[in-house]
């Protein structure tokens, strides 16, 4: 059975003292959260060993931003699985659509980072979706299958999350609907060929989507960025219920 996987992904925000008093409001909030679901939070390299031991103990796991494919070399402003190890972290973003567009990373490159953090232990949270020219112009399922086979080529499928976060819809405060969201993580989960593997979805997620989005067959969780740097809005989330009729 498909475990529910609610990350946060803090982005470039957040010093270790604000991560600090951050952790302290959150804790208590995600004291009792069942057994059916896992929470991480991602924040800056900074802060990660500061958020590490602030929640150890909670069940709260911790997931790296980005992870270089190299365990060391001359790769200026990188981090590598080693280093993030060190600290306890468990998941590492790959592919996000900040990185691709500001840093030009291609699916290859992103293969390399997937599979340095598999074979470090690391379970990769692959990051697909499309821009909105590319929906518009009815490419969307051609783009992500090719992120999907090009960005998974070599990698295991038992672990592994994928992340559906159509780039349109990143920071915009727009979010896909939820049947169209979780038809593209059923096909998504269909790319992988395990229908086992954990399919999010990430896109202005809020309090005000959560509960719907989660009522959904094929979405197995959510990858949330600005709704994660408010403590008790990101708990709201971790702490999602389903709407009776659809759990039914």
């Amino acid at each position: 059975m498909r475990r529910t996987v609610i990350a946060g992904n803090w982005k470039m925000h957040m010093t270790c003292a604000e991560a600090q008093a951050y952790t302290e409001a959150f804790r208590p909030l995600v004291a009792d959260l069942p057994r059916d679901r896992q929470v991480l939070v991602a924040p800056p390299f900074t802060a990660i060993a500061t958020v590490a031991a602030a929640l150890q103990g909670t069940g709260v796991c911790i997931a790296a931003q980005n992870v270089h494919w190299e365990d060391k070399g001359a790769y200026t402003g990188m981090i590598s699985a080693p280093m993030l190890l060190e600290h306890g972290v468990t998941h590492a973003i790959v592919g996000h659509s900040e990185p691709r567009k500001y840093y030009s990373e291609t699916d290859e490159q992103i293969n390399l980072r997937a599979r340095s953090a598999q074979e470090h232990g690391l379970i990769p949270i692959l990051c697909v979706g499309e821009s909105l020219d590319q929906r518009e112009a009815r490419e969307t399922e051609r783009v992500i299958h090719r992120q999907v086979e090009q960005g998974l080529e070599g990698i295991d499928p038992l672990r592994l999350i994928v992340a559906y976060e159509p780039i349109w819809a990143i920071g915009t405060g727009k979010t896909c609907a939820s049947i169209e969201a979780n038809r593209i993580c059923g096909l998504i989960r269909g790319w992988v060929g395990n229908p086992d593997v954990v399919v999010q979805y990430g896109g202005s997620v809020n309090e005000a989507s959560i509960d719907e989005l989660m009522a959904q067959s094929d979405i197995d969780g959510v990858l949330v960025g600005g709704a994660s740097l408010n403590p008790k809005g990101f708990a709201r989330i971790a702490n999602y219920q389903v709407p009776v009729a659809a759990a039914a």
